[in-house]
């Protein structure tokens, strides 16, 4: 059994990169619909409301699937859950090649959601068995870049061979990808010294501490402030993933094979922000520097300034500095959820941390269930896409603004660590 302290810092960010490329399959997964989606809709398969409910349907059963994990997490061990998660993602993968209709894009994409709601806190409790407190701002930020990896790397990938070989080629090749990862998953995972699974060492008053009253911890003004900040740039995400090469196609006036290479522009932004913010947030925690302003009030003024950016983006009329406006407001907005992450980690015991991430993750989510079918509202009704789709990511601005203000007023992670586990840094 390895000790904590004693583990390897290779060993520990080479099996954080395995669950990292887990997440980007996932997100590879969530973002093929926005990438065939200028597909679907101009052969007529589906409308931009029937794609904006398909995007937020999804979100429906993967709160479900969120709120499973500490269920999961305690039943089943690491190794087997994400392996069976992958392969699940896989198979429901497949029946939209064979069948292309409306019915079947919604329920396969429920199911997917349903199957890929467990794998967040599953997925951050595997990394964080293999880093510390004070050092998993980094990790996290690493699992949130997923998506910006999926966007910027495989999106691409998969919208030359959509040109080249047609849409339905996207979801076969990732429900290969699944299958090879979990070849590599099974015979090479290991459990982290951090982890919950861990059986007793040297530090067995971290083992012995007793659980927190869950209604303490959904009540506390850092989880609270947390969710209510975090929920709207989810949805923010959920849409970017639904519409944004539809936007850049069909407003912008990029081409579809051009739409698809630049979903993953956004990401750019995000990367450079989460590697700086959480690198710089971990080293000065580990200093013994403020929790709540290093993994609250920073990341949320972040959140301030993209919302400042999608307020204004109808007033943008040059198509160009329209991408760069929502790739670096996006960029700016997506720091709160790792960060966030990190900080609500320290506030319950160890073996809480899954089940309490899972609750958190799941509540989050709500900003998925609304903001691709709203955004899909706002654009259809609006006099053109033109004018629409810079008047839904304005909305999600005004929203984003509000839940920052929240935030800034009540969460802070080390009051709410003393009250509820009696621990004072």
């Amino acid at each position: 059994m390895i000790k904590p302290g004693s583990e390897s810092r290779r060993a520990a960010w080479g099996f954080t990169g395995l669950v990292v490329c887990l997440y980007v399959i996932n997100w590879s997964d969530k973002a093929v619909l926005g990438l065939v989606a200028p597909y679907l809709t101009d052969e007529g398969i589906i409308t931009t409301t029937q794609l904006g409910l398909i995007g937020s349907a999804f979100y429906v059963p993967f709160l479900l699937g969120n709120w499973c994990a500490g269920l999961i997490n305690r039943s089943m061990a690491l190794r087997w859950s994400l392996a069976a998660l992958a392969i699940s993602w896989s198979f429901v993968m497949l029946p939209i090649v064979l069948s292309a209709t409306f019915v079947v894009l919604l329920v396969t994409r429920m199911l997917l959601g349903l199957l890929e709601g467990p794998s967040a806190p599953l997925v951050h409790t595997a990394i964080y068995s293999w880093h510390p407190m004070e050092k998993r701002g980094l990790p996290s930020a690493v699992v949130t870049m997923s998506a910006s990896v999926a966007k910027l790397f495989i999106a691409p990938a998969l919208a030359l061979m959509i040109g080249a070989f047609g849409w339905r080629s996207a979801f076969i090749t990732l429900a290969v990808a699944g299958l090879v990862w979990v070849l590599v998953w099974l015979p090479t995972w290991k459990l982290g010294p951090y982890g919950g699974e861990a059986k007793k060492t040297a530090i067995t008053v971290v083992d012995d501490e007793p659980t927190v009253p869950w209604i303490k911890v959904l009540t506390s003004g850092t989880f609270i402030g947390a969710w209510l900040a975090s929920m709207p740039i989810y949805a923010v995400v959920a849409s970017v993933l639904t519409f944004l090469p539809s936007y850049f196609n069909q407003a912008l006036g990029f081409s579809k094979v051009e739409a698809g290479t630049m979903f993953g522009l956004p990401s750019v932004a995000s990367i450079i922000t989460l590697v700086g913010m959480t690198m710089f947030s971990d080293r000065l925690v580990q200093r013994g520097s403020s929790t709540r302003l290093l993994r609250i009030i920073v990341p949320t003024l972040g959140l301030v300034l993209c919302a400042v950016a999608l307020l204004t983006l109808p007033y943008i009329d040059q198509r160009y500095l329209a991408v760069a406006w929502v790739s670096i407001g996006y960029g700016l907005g997506v720091t709160v959820l790792p960060l966030f992450n990190a900080a609500l980690s320290d506030i319950v015991p160890p073996r809480q941390v899954a089940a309490m991430l899972g609750i958190f993750l799941g509540l989050q989510s709500i900003g998925g269930m609304y903001g691709p079918y709203l955004a899909g509202r706002i654009v259809e009704s609006a006099s053109s896409k033109v004018a629409g789709y810079p008047l839904a990511f304005q909305a999600f601005g005004a929203m984003c603004l509000v839940g920052a203000l929240i935030a800034l007023a009540i969460a802070n992670p080390k009051r709410d660590k003393a009250r509820l586990r009696g621990i004072t840094d």
